[in-house]
C-alpha cells in the first residue's frame, strides 16, 4: 500500500534519512518511536530507501545504516558549486547597504586572490583592485581574517612563505604583532586593514565558511579613510557579521 499523500511520504522518507545520518545504525522500532511512525510505515520507507541504494540492512544486527550513495551525491553537488555566482547577489546587497566597493577573495597558498568585485554605484572614488589580483595575507583585511580562522602553526608557515615587506608605515612586519592582531580579530569577528596595504584606503572583512566549516573565502568593504572611520566600522560590524552567516549557509555551512 503506497502513501496517499506524496508530500507526506517525501517528508517521512527524508526524516528517516536524516535520523539515520545523525544516529548511525538504527532498528525499525527505534526509528518508529523517534519519528512517531507505525512500524509498517517505517518498513515501507526503508524498503524504498534500500531499493534506491541509500540504505542497507546489516545482516548481523538487522539494523539499518546509510550507504555511500548520499556522500557521492553530495560530492557531485559540491563539485558544481560556483562560489562567485552564489556570493554575487550578497555582495550586491552589501554594496547597496554600505555604498562602498565590495570584494570577494579566495585563499590560495600564502595569498588571497580577488575573484569578484562590486563597485560602489554612488561613489566617485574607484578602487584600483581588479579580479585576478593577488595580495599577501599578512597586510590585507581579507587575508588577516582568514588567518584568524587557522592554527598558529599554519599562520607561521604562511608567514615564512610570504615576502614580508613594509608596504606602508602601518604594515605589520612583526610576527608576534600579527598574532596579537589575529586574537583581536577572533574576539570581534572581523578584520580591519588600517592602511596597511595602501595609503588612503581602509577595509573591513569577514571570512565565509564553506560546507566543511573551512574559511577559504572572505569578503571586504573598502573605502577611502575619510569615509571608513572607526565609527563607521562599528556601525557596519553587525551587518557584515549577519551577511557572513547568511552567505556561509548559502555555501552549505551548518554550525
Amino acid at each position: 500500500m503506497q502513501e496517499k499523500n506524496p508530500i507526506q511520504s517525501a517528508e517521512r522518507i527524508f526524516s528517516v534519512l536524516e535520523l539515520i545520518t545523525q544516529k548511525g545504525q538504527l532498528g525499525v522500532m527505534e526509528i518508529s518511536t523517534t519519528l512517531n511512525l507505525n512500524k509498517s510505515t517505517v518498513h515501507r520507507l526503508l524498503a524504498s530507501l534500500i531499493s534506491m541504494g541509500y540504505v542497507r540492512q546489516d545482516p548481523a544486527s538487522g539494523k539499518y545504516t546509510l550507504t555511500f550513495k548520499l556522500l557521492s551525491l553530495a560530492e557531485a553537488f559540491r563539485s558544481k558549486i560556483d562560489v562567485v555566482s552564489i556570493a554575487h547577489p550578497y555582495l550586491e546587497q552589501i554594496m547597496e547597504k554600505s555604498k562602498e566597493t565590495v570584494h570577494l577573495v579566495q585563499w590560495e597558498g600564502s595569498e588571497v586572490v580577488y575573484i569578484d568585485k562590486v563597485e560602489s554605484n554612488s561613489s566617485s572614488v574607484r578602487m584600483v583592485s581588479r579580479i585576478g589580483l593577488r595580495q599577501p595575507m599578512y597586510c590585507t583585511a581579507v587575508g588577516k581574517v582568514i588567518l584568524s580562522s587557522i592554527s598558529e602553526d599554519e599562520v607561521r608557515k604562511i608567514w615564512e612563505e610570504s615576502n614580508i615587506k613594509k608596504l606602508t608605515k602601518n604594515t605589520i612586519v612583526d610576527f608576534e604583532v600579527l598574532l596579537n592582531e589575529l586574537e583581536l580579530i577572533r574576539k570581534r569577528g572581523y578584520a580591519v586593514d588600517n592602511e596597511e596595504n595602501e595609503i588612503g584606503v581602509r577595509c573591513m572583512a569577514v571570512y565565509i565558511k564553506d560546507y566543511r566549516g573551512k574559511a577559504v573565502n572572505a569578503f571586504s568593504i573598502s573605502a577611502p579613510v575619510n569615509r571608513m572611520t572607526d565609527e563607521r566600522i562599528e556601525e557596519m560590524a553587525s551587518f557584515i557579521l549577519g551577511m557572513k552567516t547568511e552567505l556561509s549557509r548559502a555555501l552549505g555551512y551548518r554550525s
